[in-house]
């Protein structure tokens, strides 16, 4: 194995398997993961629909207390309703109409007795006071917490990353991906010569002392662990993007001293938002604005705050993860996590096992982006050079209901298995079409894998049941075992599912064809005594000559 493929791997599995959950690696799981997981009876009879987060941050203890004030609709009559609040943050007290409830904590969640009556339809309000020294992310944004740093200047530079440990690692909340919020307001308290960022548009600026104190509000539903905050020495500019669905805010705040650079560096933003525009459809939260932000860590896919931390670099920290060039095009921090604005953003997954939808379709934007600019062949060049990263250590989809994710492999090989459907549809425009007609037919909803696959199947006109077995729940990669003796070509599929029976992209002496193997063995008679079969090399597949 060639040096540069050998880093690359070091690359990936320092980055990618880290922020894949391998807490429970061996699929042992605990009462707590089925709490923190599952769509529990203390969660399920009522319905999201306004958050007002009101946090104050202690900088110099790496403390924050705060009131989120949480509204609901009751879909059915309960008494009990689950919180969730990790430690060694504390829920203080929990409210409802001036009243005071009985909370009883078990692990992370916190089971709050109702007083009041609830009635189905009504919207009732809950008020959760809560403070605490929140889990500090030492390796941010993989292990997930808070990031108490300074910058250059040293002053405070201080951000939240929570992706998969769960929002509840700083701020009380329904912590699971399947109900998100239909709005919300963010108020943070920080030191006065700083500026506090976070998602959405920035409504409201207090006049205070000692402190500032902004108000910023989520018009569009978001998921928990996209919400985030960021306070900085921040300066911000902005420009204005002719979109889909027209003038598209377009927002950057980033260290004051890091200005000019920001300035010349971020041009890759408009760029990605008119390549995903195009192959996506229309960034989904126009009503929020699309911002990046300036973070101590590398990055991550806040909903309209997507934080930036990749040093002004091109490719990933300045290295290219596929080894081909192409990946020194473009900031990969910049395309990669705008890219989940589409996939993880506004189609969400309602378990996290099916984290796949959001990396496999976002790490596969990265080579789209190259689409569109560098052409097919600069694309393919990509996405196929990124299968050295490919561990095959598990399946994809991980284990439902006690938040686990699946294989790190959901970046890469995710990627490559849509590669290699595109291949299957033939006609790009066709495909183009079901990539933006996934995202308005699940416009700001959260989904299944079973939804995705039955959409592809429909749309592509393809029965995919065994395609998406084969690459989603096995390791298994297929294999085309083949055999060539006096100008007849025997081919078949091994290492498959049943009913797996892909077609298959060849050259057989000079011509190209497609193949129809299956388990069994098929045979070809051709033309000459003297063959040679190649495989296209967009599908990911193997093959092994008899």
């Amino acid at each position: 194995m060639k040096l540069k493929y050998v880093c690359l791997i070091i690359v990936i599995l320092s980055t990618f398997s880290v922020k894949a959950q391998l807490l429970q690696n061996k699929g042992k799981f605990t009462h707590q993961d089925t709490l923190r997981g599952s769509i529990t009876p203390e969660r399920a009879w009522w319905d999201l629909t306004y958050y007002f987060l009101d946090l104050k941050i202690f900088e110099s203890k790496k403390y924050i207390s705060g009131v989120n004030t949480i509204k609901y609709k009751v879909l059915k009559p309960h008494q009990v309703i689950q919180i969730d609040l990790q430690k060694p943050m504390q829920i203080i007290s929990v409210s409802q109409d001036g009243k005071k409830l009985r909370v009883k904590r078990e692990g992370n969640a916190h089971f709050v007795t109702l007083k009041k009556t609830q009635i189905i339809d009504e919207i009732n309000t809950l008020s959760v006071v809560f403070e605490g020294k929140p889990k500090e992310a030492k390796r941010a944004p993989w292990d997930g917490g808070f990031s108490w740093k300074k910058d250059q200047n040293g002053k405070h530079f201080i951000a939240t990353s929570c992706q998969g440990l769960g929002a509840s690692v700083w701020w009380p909340n329904k912590d699971h991906m399947y109900d998100e919020v239909d709005s919300m307001h963010i108020r943070i308290t920080a030191p006065k010569d700083l500026i506090p960022v976070s998602n959405g548009r920035l409504v409201h600026i207090q006049d205070h002392p000692k402190a500032n104190i902004y108000t910023w509000f989520v018009n569009n539903p978001i998921n928990n662990y996209g919400v985030n905050v960021n306070i900085g020495d921040y300066v911000n500019f902005s420009e204005v993007f002719k979109g889909e669905k027209g003038d598209l805010d377009m927002d950057y705040w980033v260290l004051k001293d890091n200005l000019e650079l920001a300035k010349a560096h971020f041009k890759d933003a408009p760029k990605m938002m008119k390549a995903f525009e195009h192959w996506f459809g229309p960034y989904p939260f126009y009503e929020d604005s699309f911002k990046l932000v300036e973070v101590p860590y590398l990055g991550m896919e806040h909903q309209s705050s997507v934080t930036y931390g990749n040093q002004y670099k091109q490719g990933y920290l300045g290295r290219d993860l596929s080894g081909t060039g192409w990946g020194l095009k473009f900031d990969f921090i910049i395309i990669h996590e705008a890219g989940h604005e589409w996939f993880a953003n506004n189609i969400t997954n309602k378990d996290i096992a099916d984290m796949w939808i959001h990396e496999g379709f976002t790490s596969y934007s990265e080579n789209l982006f190259l689409d569109y600019y560098y052409g097919k062949d600069a694309s393919a060049d990509y996405v196929i050079g990124t299968r050295v990263n490919i561990q095959n250590d598990k399946p994809l989809i991980g284990h439902y209901n006690v938040n686990n994710e699946g294989s790190s492999d959901m970046y890469y090989k995710g990627a490559n298995m849509l590669h290699t459907l595109r291949q299957l549809i033939e006609d790009d425009e066709k495909w183009r079409q079901i990539l933006r007609g996934l995202n308005s037919e699940f416009y700001h909803q959260t989904v299944t894998t079973k939804q995705i696959e039955d959409y592809l199947s429909e749309h592509s006109g393809i029965d995919l049941t065994a395609f998406f077995n084969q690459y989603l729940r096995t390791t298994k990669i297929p294999t085309l075992e083949y055999e060539i003796k006096k100008g007849e070509l025997k081919f078949r599929w091994t290492d498959i599912v049943e009913g797996f029976d892909m077609p298959l992209k060849v050259v057989i002496g000079n011509e190209e064809q497609w193949i129809y193997p299956k388990a069994e063995w098929k045979s070809l008679m051709t033309k000459s005594s003297k063959i040679s079969l190649i495989i296209d090399r967009n599908f990911y597949v193997n093959s092994k000559e008899l």
